[in-house]
């Protein structure tokens, strides 16, 4: 089993930026890709972007292409989410996934799910 955990939510003022933070333990080496998710309040569960564990590859949303990047560093088994120019709009609760297959934007191809971490962005 793979265990997540996210960090680094957190207050910010619209134009500002943060980096958000997950954290694999358990059978890290079954994970292909991994993946971010938002959902605000009322709304759906949003793809942000997934990476490709081994190679790196990043396939983002159209809506946030240019103002996040999602990286990882392999050494410490972690994703990263740096999220810059931060809009109102970008509110939300932040989840990472992992999946065991090669997977994209759909949130029910993922196979296992961090608790979250909020993010709020003022105006």
């Amino acid at each position: 089993q793979v265990q997540l955990v996210e960090f680094g939510g957190g207050l910010v003022q619209a134009g500002g930026s943060l980096r958000l933070s997950c954290a694999a333990s358990g059978r890290t080496s079954s994970i292909y890709t991994m993946g971010w998710f938002r959902q605000a309040p009322g709304k759906e569960r949003e793809f942000v972007a997934a990476i490709m564990w081994s190679d790196g590859s990043t396939y983002p949303a159209d809506s946030v292409k240019g103002r996040f990047t999602v990286f990882r560093d392999m050494i410490v088994n972690t994703v990263y989410l740096q999220m810059t120019n931060l809009k109102p709009e970008d509110t939300a609760s932040y989840y990472c996934a992992a999946a065991r297959g090669r997977v994209g934007a759909r949130g029910n191809d993922y196979d296992y799910w961090g608790q979250g971490t909020q993010v709020t962005v003022s105006s």
